[in-house]
């Protein structure tokens, strides 16, 4: 019986241990020599007594990084992917929380992990890759210790509050999405993906897994060429990408440069989506070129393990429009609710709830914020019925699906209205030349302000479209222009810092 990760990876190289597992630019691992650093790696950390306890990783993204995470878990502990490029602050803050029995990281990173604790134990890669031998024995033995409600790996986000929180995951978490995901995006051997997602962030357990669980191959495409569409275009043909799992504004970029009128993806079959509102505008540049690809927007906070709704994409649709985000992944339940805990009507906005083995176990070392998120069922009390909840705001649209409004903690109540500032996005997402809008509240001044994106100065006109298309108490008094916006570690839209400097500049 199959019950960790590490049993679903292990049968993956017994049937496909030649097969490219994962590759960057410059190097590639088959299974088996992916499984053979991991085994060796884990021996190592599991030969210095620790056992299920948090194991921080800090490695550059390149295919040992995958290892490093293989090791981790073979070594029966569970990994926290550290973003190498995070301020030192930001590291230390969530190594405080973690309190990891290691640090497994490389020596072009030294200088950064001198700076930790020194009571961490630090573990260099290239010394263990190098030194160590498998202990086939020891790590069987640990796995016979192991079950699958054990943690796999914490992701770290920062919440509203901006302080690290740890979402913990598990091995049963992961393989009860993957019983989902690999047969909805019928995910094979044959499978090549194009991953642009850091491994520190929750969308690239979709890919990565997706991977490991099938025998399919990892690309990883460097962020800088997203800053160079005809190379990354040229990547993406040399390796045969045929999946591809991305932030919208990294399909924006494609859009923005009019990439496709002189290079296509030409092995392209599945584009999904997820991170932040696809723009309709740039799924229909897309589509009117890759017109037999399958499209799906993916919506799903990191505490789900990725995903808990998905609209494959079926019909055509304006760019005033906004796509919806779907229905329920298969063993998921989504349940809305109103301030009050009463179920919603299909017509009406609601907070909504997940119930599903997707669920993970709340945040590591943080029980104040677990019992606000992870609570019993508003629904009924009749049994202990633990659900997650999202803080996100949804409603039905005519088709019965479901359509993301915005943020509960985004929500603004301005001259005495409740305001989505999301819906004020949407208006002025439709205007010519404009790219992509953020609309910020400046709560000292209770004042509305637009962020936008054009290669144009556009004040003006969007202060006469604004007064024509929207409600006195939704227009803004004030407009900034952005060449391009800001991008988090992530490649999603900053809008943290898009607020500090559109307020400052106020």
């Amino acid at each position: 019986m199959k019950k960790t990760i590490v049993d679903y990876f292990e049968a993956t190289v017994e049937k496909y241990p030649l097969q490219v597992a994962v590759a960057d630019p410059v190097k590639k691992f088959t299974y088996e020599q992916l499984q053979s650093i991991a085994r060796k790696v884990g021996t190592s950390l599991a030969k210095r007594n620790i056992e299920k306890k948090p194991v921080a990783i800090l490695m550059r993204r390149s295919v040992e990084l995958p290892a490093a995470m293989l090791s981790v878990l073979y070594s029966g502990n569970f990994y926290v992917v550290l973003d190498a490029e995070s301020p030192v602050t930001r590291l230390q803050k969530i190594l405080k929380t973690l309190c990891p029995a290691a640090v497994l990281y490389e020596q072009e990173l030294d200088e950064i992990v001198q700076n930790f604790d020194a009571t961490v134990e630090k573990v260099r890669w290239e010394e263990v890759v190098e030194k160590q031998e498998s202990d086939e024995t020891l790590l069987r033995e640990i796995r016979t210790r192991m079950t699958s409600e054990d943690p796999a790996y914490a992701l770290f986000t920062s919440g509203s509050t901006g302080e690290p929180k740890g979402a913990l995951l598990t091995h049963l978490n992961v393989i009860s999405y993957m019983r989902w995901f690999i047969p909805c995006f019928k995910i094979n051997s044959d499978t090549v993906f194009g991953s642009q997602t850091p491994l520190h962030f929750s969308m690239s357990v979709s890919d990565f897994y997706g991977t490991i669980f099938t025998g399919a191959s990892y690309h990883i495409i460097p962020k800088e060429y997203f800053a160079f569409p005809a190379k990354l275009m040229a990547y993406m043909n040399e390796r045969k990408v045929n999946v591809i799992y991305w932030v919208p504004s990294a399909y924006g970029m494609i859009a923005k440069f009019d990439v496709f009128k002189y290079m296509l993806p030409e092995t392209l079959e599945k584009a999904l989506f997820a991170g932040e509102v696809m723009p309709v505008k740039y799924l229909n540049y897309w589509r009117a070129y890759l017109q037999d690809v399958q499209y799906a927007n993916l919506f799903g906070p990191t505490e789900t393990t990725d995903i808990c709704t998905y609209y494959v994409v079926d019909r055509t649709f304006d760019e005033r429009e906004t796509l919806p985000i779907g229905k329920a992944c298969d063993n998921c339940e989504l349940i809305v609710v109103d301030e009050e805990g009463n179920a919603v009507t299909d017509d009406s906005i609601g907070e909504l709830y997940v119930k599903s083995p997707f669920v993970g176990k709340g945040y590591y070392r943080n029980k104040e914020n677990t019992d606000k998120a992870f609570v019993q069922n508003p629904l009924h009390n009749n049994y202990l019925d633990m659900v997650y909840k999202t803080g996100d705001l949804v409603k039905k649209n005519v088709h019965g699906e479901f359509q993301y409004i915005g943020r509960k903690d985004f929500q603004i109540k301005h001259q005495g209205y409740r305001i989505e500032p999301g819906e004020i996005e949407n208006v002025f997402n439709t205007v010519d030349d404009v790219e992509l809008t953020v609309c910020v509240y400046d709560q000292e001044k209770d004042e509305l302000l637009l962020a936008y994106e054009s290669n144009k100065e556009l004040d003006d006109k969007l202060r006469v479209y604004s007064e024509k298309t929207l409600p006195y108490y939704m227009q803004p008094s004030a407009y900034k222009q952005f060449q391009i916006f800001p991008k988090n570690a992530n490649g999603k839209i900053d809008r943290k810092a898009i607020a500090n400097m559109i307020t400052e500049d106020k």
